[in-house]
């Protein structure tokens, strides 16, 4: 362990050129990893496709000396990439996670460079996965390189890399309750999360659960003329928008009947001017919801609804609808149970659909919100890692909207293992979104951040 990291130049820090060196390499790898449409999504996107992806996490992991490399057939149908790389005797065991499988790239006519294909803009890399979550798989290999180049790697290494994170079928976390000691490690890094802003060495401590519902709504045996029965016969669709507008407060707030939203955030604090500017709300655009903003998306529940089965504008017919759908997230805040909150959303839709409706609600997903405990030793590690890194600058605690199912399944399994969230996905990568993209930049320190942190684990870790 360096006596004072902290005061540490990165640039002249061995681990730290390294990586530098490996950066053009990594940039060619995650074009390779990023043309694979691996949406877990097989109604859509082939699924030939995420299979590709990962055989070629397989093989890189095979390139770099692991051991025991397997394609898990997961139980939602999706393949999980495993490998274990054998540390020195005694060496405390470190999982290091991430996942290939990507969101769709939506309006591909909104994205400005092809979303499959990694191209170089303005300083930053773009395509889809790029930051979420494939970077994160380049960011765990240049840090094992980077230490395999200065010494070897001091730890035990796991590297699990999932299929289907992004859908929310819980896959992976199955397969782990079945298999307990797959994943079993003394400290979990998760590659999932985000630096608070850029240059801000930033760890998530929590992190929102998730469910999600679809919800139907039929009232006739079939559509009808809306002039020979309009004003009398039951609208599915305006049932439906009535049911999903009870879900928000006239502020904009979460009002799932029985589930608490007042939660409050005592940490970094989100600037709602910076909060504006990241989510590119419009002028004169109020944000909804009270209380702070990092109240309101780090530590109170969130229900969005994610889209709605109705006839297009563009050729619609004057017609009353027989039947609607729509499918609704609701985020979970750190510290409710994601089951209970799935229960509460179902009641309260059955209450509050109109005119004696018929719906059902199918639940599509879900995952538990998590909570990591900061004082373990892996933390004070990892903030002299980020030290390193990032010069002069302290690193922070912040939370994430998000959720990260497989989280909380770790926790479960492993209650000695301590967990940290870095990764990628910081505001300006626009995750999720077109034209997603990556600052190779953070890429460069976050891989020597982890390369430093195992560096630093391996002493703290024994």
């Amino acid at each position: 362990m360096s006596p004072n990291p902290s005061a540490e130049s990165a640039a002249a820090n061995p681990l730290a050129e390294s990586v530098a060196a490996l950066i053009p390499h990594a940039q060619e790898e995650l074009a390779e990893l990023v043309a694979f449409r691996s949406v877990a999504d097989f109604e859509l996107f082939p699924r030939s496709e995420s299979e590709g992806a990962a055989r070629w996490v397989a093989d890189a992991l095979r390139a770099e000396g692991f051991e025991d490399v397997a394609l898990l057939d997961t139980p939602d149908g999706t393949q999980s990439v495993y490998g274990r790389l054998a540390g020195p005797e005694g060496a405390p065991t470190v999982l290091l996670y991430a996942h290939y499988d990507v969101q769709p790239p939506l309006d591909e006519e909104a994205w400005r460079t092809p979303p499959f294909e990694l191209t170089e803009r303005d300083g930053r890399w773009y395509g889809r996965g790029a930051a979420d979550c494939k970077g994160g798989v380049l960011m765990h290999l240049l840090a094992l390189r980077a230490l395999k180049a200065n010494g070897g790697v001091p730890v035990t290494v796991k590297f699990i890399a999932e299929g289907s994170e992004e859908q929310g079928t819980g896959g992976l976390e199955r397969y782990a309750e079945e298999h307990p000691e797959l994943l079993r490690a003394d400290t979990i890094v998760i590659g999932d999360s985000g630096n608070f802003r850029v240059g801000l060495p930033t760890v998530t401590t929590t992190l929102r659960g998730m469910t999600m519902v679809r919800v139907s709504v039929d009232t006739l045996a079939g559509n009808l003329h809306s002039g020979q029965f309009g004003g009398a016969a039951p609208d599915a669709l305006a049932a439906l928008v009535r049911v999903l507008d009870s879900l928000r407060a006239e502020d904009g707030s979460t009002a799932v009947d029985g589930l608490a939203a007042d939660a409050e955030w005592d940490g970094l604090q989100y600037a709602e001017a910076d909060f504006r500017a990241d989510a590119k709300v419009l002028d004169g655009v109020d944000l909804i919801g009270s209380g702070t903003v990092s109240d309101r998306i780090w530590a109170r529940p969130a229900v969005t609804v994610l889209g709605i089965d109705c006839p297009p504008v563009s050729g619609a017919t004057p017609s009353v609808q027989a039947a609607a759908r729509a499918l609704v997230s609701l985020r979970v805040a750190p510290g409710q149970d994601a089951v209970k909150a799935t229960e509460l959303l179902t009641a309260h839709i059955e209450r509050h659909t109109p005119w004696g409706a018929r719906v059902t609600v199918e639940q599509v997903g879900q995952g538990q919100p998590f909570r990591a405990d900061t004082t373990s030793p892996a933390y004070g590690a990892m903030a002299r890692a980020m030290a390193v890194a990032y010069p002069g600058e302290e690193m922070q605690y912040a939370g994430q909207g998000g959720s990260i199912p497989l989280c909380n399944t770790l926790a479960g399994l492993y209650p000695e293992a301590e967990i940290l969230l870095i990764g990628l996905s910081e505001p300006e990568a626009q995750i999720h979104a077109p034209n997603e993209s990556v600052s190779p930049r953070e890429l460069e320190r976050l891989a020597v951040a982890e390369a430093v942190f195992l560096t630093e684990y391996a002493t703290d870790g024994r």
